[in-house]
């Protein structure tokens, strides 16, 4: 039968509609993340003080983060194959923000590690079942040629929120020594806001009947998206928790309130790099950032393994946030441009999961190895897989550039 024009898969003409130079369901995908990264890093800068306080070790503080965001992470497979096979990223998203904004007033009632660990897992969940559909809404609603920039400012977004929620928890453990709890309550207001960014802010891009008729198949990505998955595996395998660099912190003599304003230096840094070097990847090529992001967190890590001083610590964090800037929204723009426009979903989900599979023996690794080895090597760790991972990608590179040049 020949294909009528019904049939045919339709851009939602609502993107196209702008406010200011970005796509409306960016901005407010970008609003959204900022309330919710409010919320979420209110409470996660000060979780590793807080799990010391009652009772927990090293080792568990990492294997409680591992178990979190690997579980986010392996989830994000399922959702993102979920949204393309419904044809919709809205539910989703807001079901996934949603279980967050309600996990986090919970950490009131709190009184041991494995209650923690119960619920970082649930909000966690949260974060699984939305960020595939929010990246696939990005991506779908992104000119083809612009997809660093629209992630690009999505991480900026992110990590704006990942300023305000460590400078309020400051601000609140400033006033009111040691009242972490005071942080859990108020934790859920700005990610209560976020929900209705998303009901009423973003629209779809996805077309149900047409996309319903879609097989989405593990067959429909090339080959160079499993190279480039094979890159991510081995950087990941180095990249840890980042709570064991809160642990650091803490450990060089920063005082208790003050640990969140050094970790909010990697977000004011981040926030400030990521749309520039989002579009620098447009131009010049998203491996060739990621090779640079690769190389700055091989001499972070490496960093904070031999240095003992404050000022030291704060220029890596600040220097942590550069290598953020550098690789979080571009692996997901290269990821987005190798993949068909119906898989996005599910091949933005497959990253994530990798990212997932990952994590936690990463983390797990690195906090035995820092509770019971060196507190050194954990660092040194992370920075040779990350050197092994820019040589990877430069390969990669290479290979590309001859494939380009043969056809």
């Amino acid at each position: 039968m020949p294909t009528s024009m019904s049939n045919v898969p339709l851009r939602n003409t609502n993107t196209k509609k702008s406010i200011a130079p970005l796509n409306r369901n960016i901005l407010f995908t970008g609003l959204t993340s900022f309330l919710t990264d409010t919320s979420v890093k209110m409470v996660y800068s000060v979780m590793p003080m807080f799990l010391l306080s009652i009772g927990a070790s090293r080792t568990a503080l990492s294997l409680i983060e591992g178990i979190a965001e690997s579980t986010s992470s392996l989830l994000k497979s399922f959702s993102g194959y979920w949204s393309d096979k419904m044809g919709k990223n809205k539910p989703l998203m807001l079901l996934g923000y949603a279980l967050s904004a309600l996990i986090m007033p919970l950490y009131v009632f709190v009184v041991n590690p494995l209650q923690v660990l119960f619920l970082r897992f649930i909000e966690r969940v949260g974060k699984g079942i939305r960020t595939s559909p929010r990246d696939s809404l990005i991506a779908g609603s992104s000119p083809a040629a612009e997809t660093g920039k629209s992630f690009g400012f999505q991480k900026a977004m992110d990590n704006s929120g990942a300023i305000v929620g460590p400078l309020l928890a400051f601000l609140i453990l400033w006033l009111f020594p040691g009242n972490y709890k005071l942080i859990f309550l108020l934790a859920a207001i700005p990610s209560l806001a976020g929900i209705a960014v998303i009901i009423f802010g973003i629209r779809e891009t996805k077309n149900k009947r047409a996309l319903k008729t879609v097989s989405v198949s593990w067959k429909n990505f090339p080959s160079k998206f499993y190279f480039f998955l094979g890159i991510i595996f081995v950087f990941t395998l180095g990249n840890s928790t980042d709570a064991l660099l809160i642990v650091k912190a803490r450990e060089t003599g920063i005082t208790v309130a003050f640990v969140p304003l050094v970790y909010m230096v990697t977000n004011v840094v981040s926030v400030l790099f990521s749309i520039p070097t989002g579009i620098l990847a447009d131009k010049i090529g998203k491996e060739k950032v990621l090779i640079a992001g690769y190389l700055v967190y091989a001499g972070v890590y490496f960093g904070f393994g031999k240095t003992g001083s404050i000022s030291g610590i704060v220029l890596l964090f600040a220097l942590y946030g550069l290598y953020s800037a550098l690789t979080d929204g571009v692996q997901k723009a290269l990821v987005a441009d190798m993949i068909p426009k119906e898989s996005k979903g599910t091949g933005l989900g497959i990253y994530n999961a990798l990212l997932g599979f990952t994590l936690l023996p990463a983390s797990l690794v690195a906090g035995i190895l820092y509770d019971k080895v060196n507190s050194s090597l954990p660092f040194y760790l992370g920075a040779f897989m990350a050197v092994s991972a820019a040589i990877l990608m430069a390969i990669y590179l290479l290979k590309m550039k001859r494939l380009s040049n043969s056809e």
